[in-house]
Parts: C-alpha cells; sequence; structure tokens
C-alpha cells in the first residue's frame, strides 16, 4: 500500500472508532450511574529518512532531519468518574452514592466481586436486598417480612419499622469500595465493573467515613454524559473523516495520474 494511503486509512480507523465510543455516549446518557469514556489518540512510529543532527557534509549537521510520520492509533479509552447529578425518585430502595465509592455486589458462580455505582435496589423472594439483575450486594441485608418503612442513613445504616414497632430497627449497614485507580475497573456490562491489575485492590469502608461518598436514599446517581458536549465532538469527528476521505481520494488521484504517464 502507498505509504500516503496507509497514513489515511490509520486517520480514518482512527475517527471511526472515535465516533462509536461518542455514539456509546449517547446512548447511555439516560443509563443510571454510566461513566462516559475519553479516547486518547497517539501518533504512530516515525519513519526516519534522515536523522536529526546527522552529518550533511564533513563540517555541517542536519538541524532536524527528515521524519515521516505513519498515522494514528487510539492510546486510551478512558473511564471518566466524575460525579453524576442526583436524581430523586422518591423510592426507598433507590440509593445514589455522593461522593467516591462502589456497592459490591456477589456474581453467581465467581469467586471475585463486581462493583457498581448504579443504586437501583430490589427485594428478592427471600428479603435479600438485590440489584435488578438478581445478584446480592455484598455484604448481604436481609429486610424482615412484614417492614413497613426501610430508613438507608447518610452512612450506609439500614434500619426498618414494623406493624408492631415505630421505632426503626437498625438491620444491617451498606458497605462502600474503593480504588487507587478506579479508571482501571473493567466494565463489563449490566452497570458492572471488576477490578484488574490496573486499579488496584479494592478498599473497603463505611460510607461517609474516611473519603468514601454518603448515600443519598431516595435517589439515583444520572449519566454524568453531556449530550451537547457529545453532540460537538461527534460534528467535530464526523468532519475530520470527511476530510481524511478526500485525502484517500487526493491521494488515489494522484496515483492514478502517476500510473497514466509511466
Amino acid at each position: 500500500m502507498d505509504p500516503a494511503l496507509r497514513v489515511a486509512e490509520s486517520g480514518l480507523r482512527a475517527q471511526h472508532q472515535y465516533m462509536g465510543i461518542i455514539s456509546n455516549n449517547l446512548a447511555n446518557a439516560n443509563t443510571t450511574a454510566f461513566k462516559k469514556n475519553r479516547p486518547e489518540f497517539e501518533d504512530l512510529a516515525y519513519q526516519i529518512i534522515r536523522q536529526p543532527g546527522s552529518a550533511t557534509s564533513e563540517t555541517t549537521n542536519s538541524p532536524a532531519g527528515i521524519v515521516m510520520g505513519t498515522g494514528v492509533k487510539m492510546a486510551d479509552n478512558k473511564k471518566m468518574f466524575t460525579q453524576g447529578p442526583p436524581i430523586p425518585t422518591d423510592t426507598s430502595l433507590d440509593i445514589a452514592i455522593g461522593g467516591r465509592g462502589f456497592l459490591k455486589v456477589q456474581i453467581p458462580n465467581q469467586s471475585d466481586m463486581a462493583y457498581t455505582r448504579a443504586g437501583s435496589l430490589r427485594i428478592n423472594e427471600q428479603g435479600q436486598l438485590t440489584m435488578p439483575s438478581g445478584y446480592l450486594i455484598d455484604p448481604p441485608i436481609t429486610i424482615p417480612e412484614g417492614s413497613q418503612k426501610i430508613l438507608i442513613s447518610e452512612d450506609g445504616i439500614v434500619s426498618v419499622t414494623t406493624p408492631d414497632n415505630n421505632n426503626a430497627e437498625e438491620i444491617g449497614r451498606i458497605e462502600l469500595s474503593d480504588f487507587i485507580n478506579p479508571e482501571g475497573l473493567l466494565p463489563i456490562g449490566g452497570n458492572l465493573y471488576k477490578e484488574t491489575i490496573a486499579s488496584g485492590n479494592p478498599t473497603n469502608g463505611a460510607p461517609a467515613d474516611n473519603g468514601y461518598g454518603r448515600i443519598l436514599q431516595g435517589s439515583l446517581e444520572g449519566s454524568n454524559v453531556n449530550v451537547v458536549e457529545e453532540m460537538v465532538s461527534l460534528i467535530e469527528a464526523q468532519r475530520t473523516f470527511e476530510v481524511t476521505s478526500k485525502a484517500v481520494s487526493a491521494i488515489d488521484g494522484m496515483l492514478q495520474n502517476i500510473t497514466q504517464r509511466t
């Protein structure tokens, strides 16, 4: 392949990947606790035609040399763990995390935990608090049968009232996990993440304590996607793709002229 075409092809691929990331951000603009992705690109290795500083005569050196770029590639696709806006739901089992931290989730038939910031909780047939998928939160919390009101404090204490007792009785406590590098977590779908070597090991603690976020009952954390910003980025990526496509057409025309004259 002609070197110029190869460079243009790498640009088309990079912009196509960029538009895919933007499209995913926009598609999840209303997904609970979704964290947008931000891609980063880097230039590929350079073809050195003349080394900078190489001799051009017995007494002179090339001040800049001649190096030719070979294109671009995606270097990173970072998850942006900025806080999403709290969305009031007035539902007692909806919780948002205001600050750092993740809920721990038990995935069946797997020894390691998953983590999430989506706090749309449910109660299963055994009275246990679960995610909408049915996965139990950890540590497990069981709501007693006949409970009338469920209260979750900012520091994660879960209490209930019963017909026989209007005073709130503590039945458990929600714990949060945090990571030194949350961007290194592996998203696996279903609003869940898995720890990796890059994220580091989880540290567990109580909400609203030692830097952990507080629990906001009756709210859910919204997506941190800014639709206007994503649309602007989409237009930029589209225009860049179109201009690079024109470069491909121009290079093709030049090659045709060269072929016809030889």
